[in-house]
């Protein structure tokens, strides 16, 4: 491999002087894969924009698999250096309910993308950026001779929770079924307290449906590419990222929090205009706001107990109320089309002055507003991250993935949220009663409580970390110049 024999400068052309060749002039082309689902996509774009903002030598070329389901939304950049390539839809065979064999269809039509993209004599192809779920396409990289990198669009914990749990397994001999629905406790050196097992996602414990095997093989694989972005910041995390310090694992570059800020919500089609002019007319901080991602819904037995909870407690509120999705299927979760029906009886009446039950929500343009006082949340990383930067305190209600070890994190570990459950999961027949979430309601909007207060002191930094001087600012550029001095001299 060549490198530069000079340091790159900020011109928009990469010049590589290598022995016995003459000087190339090409502009550095990354190949960025996430996974199908507005979340990860989302923060693949921010990432994109902030690096080609960032060196102008970059373009980028983002590589979109959709699912054969749910919102068809396109992606749009106003850079001139990225671009969107959606790849051909292919046959999805009845059988499959995970994203690891979803994508491996793709692998052929990605190795085909990839070469018309290199057709090109402008373009030196310098590597993919692939997603957490995308690590069999680092075989497609190895057949381009370029170098891979993840884009780890969870915590940094969560991150030190995959490598030290595949360590246990593979070289001690762990059985992950040892925590299962358990109270036991596991040391990791990423968590400041000991975790317990029943906040382990539940995918660790699924044997004949291959995710144990699936979480172990995309960890190995981690630790086969040349750096991690991480979409956190150093002040958050501080000891999850210094757990990383002298580690084997590749090098860890938090660079969050990586957000689409403007615009609204990317993925939903509604006009919000009725949703935010309801807002409009409510005190500062006064309505608590319900919504549990992209792939969150409920069955009538848990709405009905939402909903005497919170018409128990008082509080005005913004209800993001969706119907689950077809159990062991990966589809999105729908609107119910007549609320009224799947809601007790009188509730809307009832609750018509201080409350709004939608369906889709747009979440970004919804936590900006002074209005929301708090936020009952499935704990996905991006929402984790968004409530974070707006400063709205967090009531955990996990319901699949790792979003029941992000909110213990949130409670235990960094005191900034607030408990309804930590362990629920959405595949159980257990129904969080209403005392319970009537209770953690209460403790969300208390406010006098110390969460409330490290929620604006982290808004402040959230805002600081990505601009010039910041933390994250500081890392995006060490892994841009690491990147560069990586890229193999053709």
């Amino acid at each position: 491999m060549c490198h530069p024999t000079t340091k790159p400068s900020k011109h928009p052309i990469f010049f590589s002087l290598c022995s016995n060749r003459r000087l190339v002039m090409k502009q550095t082309e990354l190949v960025f894969i996430p996974s199908p689902g507005i979340g990860h996509l989302a923060a693949t774009v921010e990432i994109a924009k902030l690096m080609t903002h960032r060196d102008r030598r970059l373009s980028i070329t983002i590589l979109i698999v959709k699912f054969p389901f749910g919102s068809n939304d396109s992606m749009t950049s106003d850079s001139d250096t990225i671009r969107f390539l959606t790849l051909p839809p292919v046959e999805v065979s009845p059988g499959t309910t995970g994203i690891t064999e979803f994508l491996k269809p793709q692998i052929p039509l990605v190795r085909d993308a990839v070469h018309e993209l290199t057709r090109s004599n402008s373009v030196r192809l310098g590597g993919f950026v692939i997603d957490m779920f995308c690590t069999s396409m680092i075989d497609v990289a190895d057949e381009f001779e370029v170098p891979s990198y993840l884009f780890f669009t969870s915590s940094a914990a969560f991150l030190g929770f995959m490598f030290h749990l595949q360590f246990l397994h593979d070289y001690e001999g762990l059985d992950f079924n040892e925590f299962k629905d358990s109270d036991a406790e596991l040391e990791v050196p990423s968590y400041a307290n000991p975790v317990p097992g029943k906040v382990f996602p539940s995918v660790m414990f699924d044997k004949e449906g291959g995710g144990a095997e699936k979480f172990l093989y995309h960890t190995r694989r981690f630790r086969q590419v040349k750096g991690i972005m991480v979409n956190t910041f150093v002040e958050l995390e501080s000891h999850a990222i210094q757990s990383f310090s002298g580690s084997t694992i590749p090098p860890v570059y938090p660079v969050g929090p990586v957000l689409k800020t403007q615009g609204g919500s990317v993925g939903g089609q509604q006009d919000a205009s009725a949703v935010m002019s309801w807002l409009d007319d409510q005190p500062p901080s006064s309505v608590v706001f319900l919504c549990f991602g992209s792939m969150g819904g409920f069955g009538g037995d848990q709405v009905k107990e939402i909903a005497h909870g919170l018409e128990r407690s008082r509080h005005r509120f913004l209800w993001s109320l969706r119907q689950p999705s077809p159990k062991g299927k990966i589809e999105s979760p729908s609107n119910y089309a007549k609320v009224e029906e799947v809601l007790p009886e009188g509730f809307l009446q009832r609750t018509a002055r201080i409350g709004k039950v939608i369906g889709w929500a747009p979440q970004v343009a919804i936590l900006a507003h002074s209005a929301v006082g708090g936020f009952v949340s499935h704990c996905g990383w991006n929402s984790t991250l968004e409530s974070i930067y707006y400063g709205v305190p967090v009531a955990t209600w996990p319901m699949f993935a790792e979003q029941r070890i992000n909110a213990f994190e949130m409670v235990k570990d960094l005191g900034l949220a607030v408990k309804i459950k930590m362990n629920y999961n959405k595949d159980s027949s257990y129904v969080v009663s209403a005392q319970e979430i009537e209770i953690g309601l209460k403790n969300l909007m208390n406010i006098d409580n110390e969460v409330r207060k490290k929620r604006e002191e982290m808004k402040k930094i959230s805002r600081k970390v990505m601009i010039e001087g910041g933390s994250s600012h500081f890392s995006l550029g060490h892994f841009i110049e690491d990147m560069m001095a990586n890229i193999p001299c053709n």
